[in-house]
């Protein structure tokens, strides 16, 4: 036997098809999965992309994004940097899309936005309703795929993410056909949209050498423009760029500290992330609402009351949020994306919670409760 199928330890007619991949993915709760071999056709490009993308700055504080190898190579920009031993990749594709609004549907001015993935939730054993972190769910299908192969395969090396790996998702679920990258820089799947969790199980195993390379899906946006000129913050710089020093999705979860007063005015209601460019997608218009028990929305965090996250202090923030990708803005930053809601508001009844903020040790939130301030009172 060949040293390439001993490593995989069956035959050939037993080895890695893309096929047996996506039943595997399908069985282990994903809607949808793809399968490529390492490296891909199109990885010198997309890493070329990468690349540029970091070196014009646009990656904002995100320095992970940046490291790079004792060689010098960017560890993101291609998978064998950081893992050698890597020869395929399975995408996995898992729709949030619920039936409640989207954020550029008309709400109440004294509601706030949270970003439809950050609303997920799950029934425990008690039969309360508990906030559901999809990294964790999502890692945990991954990690049940991982062991059902191991019984068929034997030992293999393998790695596997949920939007904590040096991978970048995207452009691997393009290469697998999952999709095509957007105008608005998101997968868009074309029966599921683009309201999808990316996860991925990186392995030592060879695809089946009679495997034909994946075929990319054509770009589908056509002349549609529409998420370029919903963005308020002007971060869709052209298509296919974004620049996410400018993303509200960026500003809210992983700016630390006081925002420029001409981008706060663009932030509107957004106190989580942001929907804007995918909301008015045409290709989301019919994207299915997911059936998955994990993912499920929280009722209340659907434009929640400014109020009621305004009045939270430390301690209900994290009864609130516990087990949520909202924590990932902290207390600080969270409070600091409430008084950029309540300013653009136009709620003047919520003044007394900013000025309560005016003085506060934390420059973000002091900033942004004065320029409110200012904003509402003037």
């Amino acid at each position: 036997m060949a040293d390439e199928e001993k490593c995989v330890g069956g035959t050939a007619a037993e080895r890695w098809t893309p096929e047996q991949a996506r039943a595997r993915a399908l069985e282990a709760g994903f809607d949808d999965a793809g399968l490529l071999a390492l490296p891909h056709p199109e990885e010198a490009r997309d890493a070329a992309r990468f690349a540029e993308w970091i070196g014009a700055a646009r990656a904002g504080a995100m320095q992970y994004l940046e490291r790079r190898s004792d060689d010098g190579a960017l560890v993101r920009a291609r998978v064998q940097t950081p893992f050698p031993w890597a020869r395929s990749a399975l995408m996995c594709f898992a729709v949030y899309n619920s039936a409640q609004p989207r954020s550029t549907e008309p709400a109440p001015r004294h509601t706030g936005w949270i970003a439809r993935y950050a609303w997920t939730s799950r029934v425990d054993d008690k039969g309360a309703r508990r906030p559901s972190d999809y990294h964790k769910v999502l890692l945990q299908r991954l990690r049940a795929m991982e062991a059902r192969l191991r019984e068929q395969f034997g030992e293999f090396e393998s790695r596997a993410y949920v939007d904590t790996g040096p991978v970048v998702e995207r452009a691997l679920a393009t290469a697998a056909g999952l999709g095509w990258t957007a105008k608005n820089t998101c997968l868009i799947h074309p029966k599921l949209g683009s309201f999808g969790f990316l996860a991925v199980l990186l392995t030592s195993l060879p695809v089946e050498k009679e495997i034909a390379p994946v075929a990319p899906l054509p770009d589908r946006c056509g002349s549609c423009t529409r998420c370029l000129e919903a963005c308020p913050t002007g971060a869709l710089i052209a298509p296919y760029q974004m620049d996410a020093t400018r993303c509200i999705s960026y500003l809210t979860i992983e700016h630390q500290g006081a925002i420029a007063p001409e981008q706060m005015d663009g932030m509107g209601r957004q106190v989580f992330g942001c929907d804007i460019c995918q909301d008015v997608c045409p290709w989301n218009r019919k994207a299915p609402i997911t059936p998955d028990t994990e993912l499920a929305a929280r009722a209340e965090l659907v434009n929640p009351a400014l109020r009621w996250l305004a009045e939270m202090d430390e301690a209900e923030f994290e009864r609130t949020f516990n087990g949520s990708p909202v924590r990932r803005a902290g207390f600080a930053g969270f409070q600091r994306n409430v008084a950029i809601a309540i300013g653009n508001s136009g709620a003047r009844e919520l003044v007394t919670h900013l000025s309560a903020w005016a003085d506060a040790a934390d420059t973000g939130l002091r900033a942004a409760a004065q320029w409110a301030l200012r904003k509402l009172t003037l």
